[in-house]
């Protein structure tokens, strides 16, 4: 009986010791948590073979957040926007002239790193030359604001060489918070961050964070135009649970809308 106690014991400790490493992989990564509760409906995506090209590619692919995804396939589809995703292999597979075909790309969080590991350079390189030379905008989020800078982990180097280090949060031991991001037209909207970079040394500073490091930043990368958010605008009333927000979800998902919008379209926003 004793024997059977222990054993019993020492199984618990090793069910919670794998429980408790599960959530800190799922919430560590720059970009969201795992849940996907609470996630708005969205209008499934045009197939990549479709006959008529969607305005907007939405990668998906491996190192990308499934919920960011979601969550930014929520912001389309509130705004009427078209679109078609591409995995990792799909992006691989696509030529210069392919993705020049689309007007925005939209690459989530997620983990920068894992994204452009899992990546050919071919396929960089196709999507540097889209956006330079062929004139495809392009919207990073967290870890697609990452890989949207120089990064030695196959980035796509859209800011000429300049790379991005976290918000200063990261070096405090702060993974995730409410984040109050200044602009000159809307004042202050808490934003959800998480692990996110700070954009100093590129473009036009659209949003502070709090230390006066630029948040989200926009500017011309050749011919394309290049949006980066170091926070989350898309995130759903999910994600806020136990911190504390004075803006509204809705507030900050129209802020959202905003910035594909103005990738998309190639609208300069209010910047200092």
């Amino acid at each position: 009986m004793v024997s059977f106690v222990i054993a019993t014991n020492r199984l618990q400790r090793a069910v919670i010791i794998a429980l408790t490493a599960f959530i800190l992989i799922a919430f560590t990564a720059c970009g969201t948590p795992a849940s996907t509760v609470g996630m708005a409906a969205h209008a499934a995506a045009v197939p990549l073979t479709a006959p008529t090209t969607p305005p907007i590619l939405l990668f998906i692919g491996t190192g990308t957040s499934p919920s960011d995804v979601s969550a930014v396939e929520a912001i389309l589809s509130t705004n009427k926007l078209t679109y078609a995703t591409a995995t990792s292999s799909q992006l691989d597979g696509m030529t210069e002239t392919q993705l020049k075909a689309y007007k925005l790309l939209i690459v989530p969080g997620g983990n920068s790193i894992t994204i452009g590991d899992n990546l050919t350079s071919t396929a960089t390189t196709n999507v540097h030359n889209a956006v330079v030379n062929d004139g495809l905008n392009y919207l990073g989020i967290c870890a697609g604001g990452f890989f949207g800078g120089y990064s030695i982990y196959n980035g796509l180097n859209l800011t000429s060489g300049t790379w991005f280090n976290f918000y200063e949060d990261y070096n405090d031991g702060i993974h995730k918070n409410a984040v109050q991001i200044s602009s000159p037209s809307s004042g202050t909207l808490d934003q959800y961050w998480q692990d996110g970079p700070e954009f100093s040394g590129w473009g036009s500073i659209v949003g502070k964070y709090p230390d006066g490091t630029p948040a989200i930043v926009e500017g011309s990368s050749g011919k394309g135009w290049v949006i980066l958010s170091g926070v989350h605008p898309e995130a759903p009333a999910s994600w806020r649970i136990g911190m504390n927000f004075t803006t509204s979800v809705a507030v900050d998902n129209a802020y959202a809308g905003t910035l594909v919008l103005a990738a998309l379209d190639r609208t300069s926003l209010p910047h200092y």
